[in-house]
């Protein structure tokens, strides 16, 4: 029986190594080598991963300035999302979770310009400003700022947020929030309990996949940041302008540490809420 198990998974198995692994190795060796005259020369060293840290540094910071509040942002949204979708709302919880879904059949590009066009200085939040006299010049602070990309990034990340989160929380029987209210649970304990203990897998997956996205994500500084420079902004032009993939892998796998260390930190503050 267990041997038809791993026959059914090994094809899945397959893919997963062909696809992910072996570029994953592959690209790692060629983070040690060196490029001369625009070719590949097996040198193993570490000299990239010296240039990555060294020479973008400040980008590196700039990236997780707005990853980290976009992850955390995301991240709470989508569990109260879930949330009033699981507990409170009935039967409009399901239409409120096919909602979720329709969003992620919306063109990526579509809504990064729906956003330009509603943050710009002649968008929709200006225009309604100015026409009820709330202010009189254009709100300069939505375009072209960490403002503007974090509100693009939440909108567009949502999603990714709300569903692993919902998934969790189908976990919870509603009789037992109703239990610990009768026993005298104020409503910061019951979200506190959902939130760092029993739906701790949804909501770390929703972290991690807002996380990851963003910090890897290079249109949308581009068009919504203006002048803010990602880590994604530097690495393409590695691979496909300049031919410097050692030094792309190098900063790639160095963005790579990054998060992981900022995902094992969160759940590590994760899991000093377990009761003790």
């Amino acid at each position: 029986m267990i041997k038809k198990n791993y026959l059914l998974i090994t094809p899945a198995i397959a893919v997963f190594i062909f696809l992910f692994v072996f570029p994953f190795i592959y690209f790692f060796m060629i983070s040690l080598w060196k490029i001369k005259f625009y070719k590949l020369i097996r040198d193993y060293n570490l000299v990239n991963y010296n240039k990555a840290i060294s020479n973008y540094i400040e980008i590196f910071i700039t990236t997780y300035s707005v990853s980290i509040p976009v992850a955390i942002i995301t991240t709470i949204i989508g569990f109260y999302y879930s949330y009033l979708a699981r507990f409170k709302t009935g039967r409009y919880g399901l239409v409120m979770i096919f909602i979720a879904l329709i969003t992620l059949f919306g063109g990526y590009l579509m809504k990064i310009y729906a956003w330009k066009t509603i943050l710009g200085n002649e968008g929709v939040i200006n225009s309604i400003l100015i026409y009820f006299h709330i202010i009189k010049e254009p709100l300069t602070f939505l375009l072209y700022t960490k403002v503007g990309l974090i509100i693009t990034f939440v909108h567009f990340l949502l999603p990714f947020a709300i569903l692993p989160t919902y998934a969790s929380l189908r976990g919870v029987n509603a009789n037992e929030i109703d239990s610990m209210k009768d026993l005298g649970a104020k409503f910061y304990h019951v979200q506190f309990m959902l939130f760092f203990q029993r739906c701790r897998i949804g909501v770390l997956a929703s972290f991690v996949f807002c996380l990851l996205i963003v910090s890897g994500d290079f249109l949308t500084p581009f068009l919504i940041g203006g002048k803010i420079t990602f880590i994604g902004n530097m690495i393409a032009p590695k691979f496909g302008q300049f031919f410097d993939w050692p030094l792309g892998s190098a900063m790639s796998f160095t963005m790579l540490t990054v998060s992981i260390l900022i995902i094992a930190i969160v759940s590590y503050l994760f899991k000093l809420t377990d009761p003790k």
